[in-house]
């Protein structure tokens, strides 16, 4: 596949992967010493911490380092625009209430985007990415047309066909108004599905559908760096990824993920249609 000025993805990968390694080890031994809530977001329980932060300054300052013609979208406020045709969008700790609780299941994400205005909601492509949960160990990688790898092992969805047999995961937002509308949604899930898992990172729960521990998955109100790689990566490892509806790119307010047999209907159960 054809990249534009000829990137290739597969180099954009190891740079991606080698800085999210780096920036787990960087936040384990920053959970390690003790947790500092920096400030909270949307609401109260919306935390950034200082280890956000400091992960964030680690890979932009690695990035600019490796390819400093790139532009770099951050979710703790860096915003470089960059002259070559690639922006990263990076999420330090994709998970930060499981980091702030110490609960393994947080991820560093890092990918490299191109503007393609057809694809998600941003008007951004992902091109390669990689997802790294340091207290794992787990390292998933992709680059589109590549397929998608966990430590360097190919991977692929579950292929489930059935949506009452599926296992669903899902996410929630932090203000009570989000919650409240979320709560609705699950409760049509429910009852027509195996059952639903909340882990509390949109980057991990794309991975696990990439993976066959999750066979679908829906989110509403995510932002780039949420999953920017992790939809690759499910992508590449056979999901199907659509929007709200069949006019709407996947990306903010919806993305629903999923073995391609069964993502529609998981989206027709969801919203009521």
């Amino acid at each position: 596949m054809t990249h534009p000025l000829d990137i290739a993805p597969e180099s954009l990968v190891r740079i991606a992967a080698d800085i999210a390694v780096q920036a787990g080890e960087l936040i384990v031994t920053l959970r390690d010493r003790g947790v500092s809530v920096a400030a909270s977001k949307s609401s109260a329980v919306d935390v950034v911490t200082e280890a956000d932060r400091e992960a964030e300054r680690l890979i932009v300052s690695e990035l600019r380092a490796a390819r400093p013609d790139d532009g770099i979208l951050g979710e703790e406020g860096t915003g470089i625009d960059g002259t070559s045709a690639v922006t990263w969008v990076i999420d330090p700790i994709d998970g930060t209430v499981n980091y702030l609780y110490d609960i393994p299941a947080f991820a560093v994400s890092i990918a490299a985007t191109v503007r393609d205005e057809t694809a998600y909601a941003d008007g951004r492509r992902s091109i390669a990415g990689a997802v790294f949960n340091p207290r794992t160990g787990e390292l998933f990688d992709a680059w589109e047309g590549g397929g998608a790898r966990l430590n360097g092992s190919p991977i692929a969805g579950s292929g489930k066909s059935d949506l009452a047999t599926a296992l669903v995961g899902t996410g929630f937002g932090y203000t009570a108004e989000r919650r409240s509308e979320q709560a609705e949604m699950v409760s049509r899930l429910l009852p027509l599905a195996r059952d639903i898992r909340r882990i509390g990172s949109a980057a991990l729960d794309l991975c696990n559908l990439a993976t066959g521990r999750l066979d679908a998955y829906y989110e509403l109100g995510l932002q780039p760096w949420d999953y920017a790689a992790g939809a690759l990566i499910a992508e590449e490892a056979g999901a199907a990824i659509i929007g709200r509806d069949d006019t709407t790119r996947p990306g903010t307010p919806f993305v629903f993920a999923g073995a391609p047999a069964i993502v529609e209907e998981l989206r027709s159960v969801v919203l009521g249609a």
